[in-house]
């Protein structure tokens, strides 16, 4: 097996976990991309070290094994014997760690792989274990991990904080360009939590790298983000959770795949061709969601090709995606009005984009 290019923050600690966790009861927060280069998890590495006490779990959104789909509550559960709490339940009140879960740990280590999109959850459960940590007195080591998407690049609108959710607390672009590690330092001095924070930082990573590029193995963090391909559009793609669209759930190419019952793929996939986006093409599709939107129903739409991945803005994309399918058929288009991430009095579509003037603007054409 080659030798990745990058170390990340979670091999350093694997490789001499007493410099770091000698002498304290570990907890862990993980998921199914907390792999190391063998490609074993970070939570079996821990448990199986005679050296490292990991008496708690914590799994983010989806679940430490990921099995939970979109804002699926998942519960507590046990893992070789090793106590585990959910961050994400069936309310707003279980994204935070509890002081019993806490109690449990000396020093809580945050392994968590991020897409680089600010709806990406990962890193809000990353925010609120340091806000917990904090106050109860427990240490936090962030193990770092590349952002898939490089950390040069930015775009989309900065957050307004009147729209603040778990899909975004705090003023960023939604391709935001950070690490988790780089995140955890500038949210625990901006907003004045002074955890006892320590990032394990990685070796090897530059700023222009896409994730194929770090030499490290893609494990889907999430059911529905499955390849580096995915990521590549989410930050975009993710708007149509707040749209009647399909955003492909249900199908193995999810965001990638967009459609609905309504819409006419050809017309569609021509009108956004004309448009001459940089570094990406359109295709008609016809597709059936297993699950999801549309579940069972045969759906028209667009299948999104990156052809240039460093030119090409997904952000921007998926807005032109949204007025030409709101264009086409505006009578069966729809902001999506359902409760979303614990929210229930702001539209999906302006907590996604951080703002309600892009919706705003849509409208007025």
């Amino acid at each position: 097996m080659n030798r990745p290019l990058v170390t990340t923050g979670a091999a350093r600690l694997a490789a001499d976990s007493g410099a770091w966790l000698d002498g304290v009861r570990v907890g862990l927060l993980a998921h199914p991309a907390s792999v190391l280069p063998d490609y074993s998890t970070l939570h079996d590495r821990l448990i199986d070290l005679p050296d490292v006490d990991l008496t708690v779990l914590f799994g983010p959104e989806h679940g430490i094994f990921a099995t939970a789909q979109d804002q699926v509550g998942v519960g507590e559960s046990t893992y070789r014997g090793v106590p585990v709490y959910s961050l994400y339940g069936e309310t707003a009140a279980t994204l935070r760690p509890s002081a019993e879960a806490l109690a449990r740990c000396d020093t809580l280590v945050v392994d968590l792989q991020d897409i680089g999109a600010r709806y990406y959850t990962y890193v809000y459960t990353m925010a609120y274990c340091l806000e917990e940590c904090a106050r109860h007195g427990t240490r936090v080591i962030v193990c770092d991990r590349p952002n898939p998407l490089g950390g040069e690049i930015e775009e989309g609108p900065v957050l307004d904080r009147a729209f603040a959710s778990f899909i975004g607390r705090f003023p960023m672009p939604v391709r935001h360009a950070k690490t988790i590690g780089e995140l955890a330092r500038l949210w625990n001095d901006a907003e004045g939590w002074n955890a006892d924070l320590q990032v394990i930082d990685m070796l090897g990573w530059r700023r222009s790298m896409w994730f194929d590029e770090t030499g490290l193995p893609f494990v889907a963090p999430s059911p529905n983000m499955p390849t580096l391909a995915t990521a590549t559009v989410y930050p975009g793609g993710c708007l149509l959770e707040g749209t009647n669209l399909s955003e492909g759930r249900g199908t193995t190419q999810p965001f990638e795949t967009v459609g609905a019952p309504w819409l006419n793929g050809r017309e569609l996939a021509d009108r956004l061709n004309q448009r001459g986006l940089p570094g990406v093409t359109f295709r008609p599709v016809e597709f059936i969601p297993t699950f999801h939107k549309y579940a069972g129903e045969v759906c028209g739409g667009v299948f999104v090709h990156v052809t240039d991945r460093d030119s090409f803005r997904s952000f921007d994309a998926y807005v032109e995606l949204i007025k030409a399918a709101r264009k086409q058929a505006p009578g069966d288009f729809a902001w999506r009005t359902e409760p979303y991430e614990f929210e229930n009095d702001r539209p999906a579509f302006d907590l996604l984009c951080g703002t309600d003037r892009i919706r705003r603007d849509i409208e007025i054409g």
